[in-house]
């Protein structure tokens, strides 16, 4: 073995010049008059034996020391010396840099180890030492922390966007508010210009215009006799439209259909069907809306009037006492106080051959001067309507006769209040008078039986003296395709049967009748009036059935 020893061999205790600094690209600059160091196998400076000599900060301390916060240089196996107290410094990272093969010393090893290069370290005030290199992008390292007000942000970004998204709501809404004012503007400019048309000429054409579009509150009210049983009709009309009452008096001859087919009148169809199926009669011959019934039995009438204090009216007639010799129970005059006797006197009577529509008009009049005691209030009205103590119908509650009275008992207070009464023919149909007057003006309603091209109307009085024939009569007259209308019983009987008629365009169907009921045509015969029916038949002793 060659003892020599080899010049390019490193030696790590050989003295090495002393790094003075680095230049711009982070390569170590020497200081040849710097005094000679010994550095470890690392490249680490060592300690040197003069300790106590205060050594540069940052160049003479344990780089991996991160145990220790003094940063002077020490080896392991000395002890520390006494130093000043000094500012925390920022801790540092130790990035490992390629000595430079120019600056290596004459002998050493191409490869050089490689020396832990310090990141330049920062005064107290934060101002970078003297000296420092500059700092390259990757000497730092970025750790993300987690954010205390990440959670107030989240909530306030939804926040900002809510309350984005709730003013665009609110413009949306404005635009549509605006959209709706403007078509109300519209309509209420059209409006007037059509109200300004049609009020021309004095207001003619204001009534007729507004008949179809009227609103009006009826009911029908049956005054029923406890003596005799007999019974007066009336519908009680209330327009809010126009603000107007009105009573129309409906007559008993008025042909109604009849529950099951065929006709009858209202007389008898109030005595025998009941209120519930005159109401759909009238509901079907009117055309009209009635929402409900009141049945007012005299009693009650009389109660009625006694509640509201009596009544002044002017009386057309002087009624008798109940007996021969007795005070007349209403003297004819103006303004006449009633109270509820004379009252109910007064609304049932009828002269001896006297009209029935006479006997309708005084029951008119009882009415409307009832109502005009009545209470406008409907509370009030109601509990005057409790107080009769009476069974109510199912149709009309007491709640509801009340509120319909009060505002009748307004118009009638007013002066906004008349009464009519419904024309009737002679055979009991309604004719023109009567469709384009009361029932069109009055009730808007359509009168639906007195199409021409309808079957005709037969009308049957029974004056065999017995009770079957009227059934088989019925019978018949329905089997055979016509409208049965009952013309009642006779008071005495009649030895043979007839058939009239009053149209001459019934004369062939009225031939058909008598057939249809085995009667000879010889019975077939032309009268100024057929009654309640289109052709009316008399049922005598000589009908077989």
């Amino acid at each position: 073995m060659n003892d020599r020893q080899d010049p390019y061999a490193y030696d790590p205790y050989a003295r090495q010049p002393q790094v003075y600094g680095y230049d711009a690209y982070g390569q170590p600059v020497y200081r040849p008059d710097a005094p000679e160091r010994a550095y470890d196998e690392y490249g680490r400076p060592l300690a040197q034996p003069d300790a106590g000599q205060p050594q540069q900060q940052g160049y003479g301390y344990d780089p991996y020391d991160y145990g220790h916060g003094h940063g002077q240089g020490h080896d392991q196996g000395h002890a520390h010396q006494a130093q000043p107290q000094q500012q925390p410094v920022q801790q540092q990272e130790w990035i490992p840099a390629q000595a430079s093969p120019e600056a290596a010393p004459q002998g050493a090893p191409q490869a050089a180890p490689q020396e832990l290069i310090p990141e330049p370290r920062t005064a107290p005030d934060g101002a970078p030492s003297a000296g420092a290199p500059e700092y390259r992008t990757e000497q730092f390292s970025f750790i993300e922390e987690p954010d205390e007000d990440s959670e107030d942000v989240i909530d306030w970004l939804k926040f900002s966007e809510s309350r984005t998204e709730r003013r665009d709501e609110r413009k949306r809404k404005g635009r549509n508010r605006v959209v709706a004012l403007a078509v109300v503007l519209v309509l209420a400019v059209g409006g007037g210009i059509g109200w300004f048309l049609l009020s021309g000429d004095g207001g003619k054409k204001s009534a007729a215009a507004a008949g179809g579009a009227q609103k009006r509150d009826v009911i029908v009210v049956h005054l029923r006799e406890t003596q005799g049983g007999g019974s007066s009709t009336a519908l009680l009309v209330d327009n809010e439209t126009t603000k107007k009452g009105t009573t129309v008096l409906l007559p008993n001859s008025l042909a109604v259909s009849k529950e099951g087919g065929g006709a009858t009148t209202l007389g008898k169809s109030v005595q025998d069907a009941g209120t519930s199926a005159t109401r759909d009669s009238l509901n079907t011959l009117l055309g009209a809306d009635i929402k409900g019934s009141w049945r007012l039995d005299t009693p009650y009438l009389e109660n009625l009037v006694e509640l509201v204090g009596g009544i002044v009216v002017d009386t057309d007639a002087t009624v008798p006492g109940a007996q021969s010799g007795d005070r007349p129970r209403v003297t004819q005059g103006q303004g006449q106080t009633l109270s509820g006797q004379a009252a109910v006197a007064y609304a049932t009577y009828r002269a001896t051959g006297e009209d029935q529509n006479k006997q309708l008009a005084r029951f008119g009049q009882v009415m409307q001067a009832v109502l005009k005691k009545i209470s406008t209030d409907p509370a009030s009205a109601a509990t005057t309507v409790e107080s009769l103590a009476q069974i109510p119908d199912p149709s009309l509650s007491v709640k509801e006769l009340g509120a319909s009275l009060s505002q009748l008992a307004a118009r009638a207070k007013d002066g906004s209040y008349e009464t009519d009464v419904l024309p009737v023919q002679p055979d009991g149909t309604l004719g023109d008078k009567a469709t384009a007057g009361v029932v069109k003006d009055v009730l808007g309603g359509t009168v639906k039986n007195t199409d021409k091209n309808a079957p005709p109307r037969v009308s049957v009085k029974n004056a065999t003296g017995g009770k079957s024939a009227a059934g088989a009569a019925q019978v018949a007259v329905v089997n055979g395709g016509y409208t049965y209308v009952d013309g009642g019983t006779a008071t005495a009987a009649e030895a043979t049967s007839s058939v009239t008629y009053a149209d001459d365009s019934r004369a062939a169907q009225a031939q058909e009748v008598a057939r249809t009921l085995g009667l000879p045509v010889g019975a077939v015969k032309k009268a100024a009036s057929a009654g309640t029916g289109d052709i009316s038949v008399v049922l005598g002793k000589d009908y077989k059935g």
